[in-house]
C-alpha cells in the first residue's frame, strides 16, 4: 500500500483492509473483485490482483504463512526484491538492507555516484549492522525521508555527513525518480475504468466514457487490453467487470 501512496492516505485504508481480509487464507478465499474494491483510493490496482495471487500462493504453498526465505519470497506474485527484503527485515528481523527511493539516494550520496540495483543492494547489506536491520532500515528510510532529501538536503542535520561523499563535491547522484504526468495518462484511464467497475459492469460501447476519452474509443479499448492482460477486468455478457 505504501507504494508511491502517501502514509496519511495508507494507515486509515490499512486498518480496514486488516479487518475485511485479516489472513492469507481470507483473502484467497474472496472474489478478485472484493480485494480491488478494498483497495479503492490506493492507485495502482494491479497490486490489489497481485496481492490476492500472492495470498492464494501462500495458502497452496506455505500453508498460510508468509515464508521467511528470500527465494521463497520472490516466487510469489509481485513481490520484488524491495518488498522481499522488507518482509524479511521488518517482519522477520533479518539483517539485510533495503533499497528504495530514499535509502537509495542516501546510499549513493554516501559512495558520491549512481549505484546500479545491483551495486545498491550489495551496499545496503553490507551497512546494516548485525541484530539490528529492524532499526537499521528504518533509519535509513527517515534519512532519506526527513534529512537527506532530493532537493535542499540538510546536510547540517545529517548524522552522516562525515561519510558522505556527495556533500564534499556536491553532484545530483541517484535524483529521485520522476514519475510521469498522471493527468491526461493510459494511468489515469486504467483508474477511471476500474472505479466505475467497482460500481457496476460497464458496457462495452461505454467504455470510451467511461475512460474519459468520448472521442477516442481506438485508445480506451487498448487500455482495456491491459486491464484484461493484468487480471483486473474481464468481459462477459457484453460487459466489462471486475473478475
Amino acid at each position: 500500500m505504501l507504494q508511491q501512496t502517501q502514509v496519511p492516505r495508507v494507515i486509515p485504508k490499512f486498518q480496514v483492509f486488516l479487518d475485511r481480509f485479516p489472513s492469507a487464507s481470507v483473502c484467497a478465499s474472496a472474489l478478485v473483485a472484493d480485494v480491488v474494491r478494498a483497495w479503492a483510493g490506493l492507485g495502482y490496482n494491479r497490486r490489489a490482483v497481485n496481492l490476492h495471487r500472492t495470498a492464494v500462493a501462500v495458502v497452496d504453498r506455505h500453508g498460510d504463512q508468509l515464508p521467511d526465505d528470500l527465494d521463497a519470497l520472490m516466487g510469489l506474485p509481485g513481490i520484488g526484491p524491495y518488498t522481499a527484503r522488507a518482509i524479511l527485515t521488518f517482519a522477520f528481523g533479518h539483517d539485510v538492507g533495503i533499497v528504495e527511493s530514499n535509502t537509495s539516494r542516501v546510499l549513493a550520496r554516501i559512495a558520491g555516484r549512481a549505484l546500479p540495483q545491483p551495486e545498491a543492494q550489495r551496499f545496503a547489506d553490507e551497512l546494516v549492522p548485525e541484530g539490528h536491520g529492524w532499526a537499521w532500515n528504518q533509519a535509513m528510510i527517515d534519512l532519506g525521508a526527513t534529512v537527506c532529501l532530493r532537493r535542499e538536503p540538510k546536510c547540517g542535520e545529517c548524522p552522516v555527513v562525515e561519510h558522505c561523499s556527495w556533500h564534499d563535491s556536491p553532484d545530483p547522484a541517484a535524483p529521485a525518480h520522476k514519475q510521469s504526468t498522471f493527468a491526461g495518462s493510459d494511468r489515469q484511464g486504467r483508474g477511471r475504468l476500474v472505479d466505475a467497475m467497482r460500481v457496476a459492469p460497464i458496457p462495452v460501447d461505454g467504455i470510451p466514457a467511461a475512460a474519459g476519452w468520448p472521442d477516442d474509443p481506438s485508445r480506451a479499448h487498448r487500455v482495456v487490453d491491459t486491464l484484461l492482460a493484468d487480471g483486473l477486468a474481464v468481459e462477459l455478457d457484453g460487459t466489462l467487470r471486475l473478475p
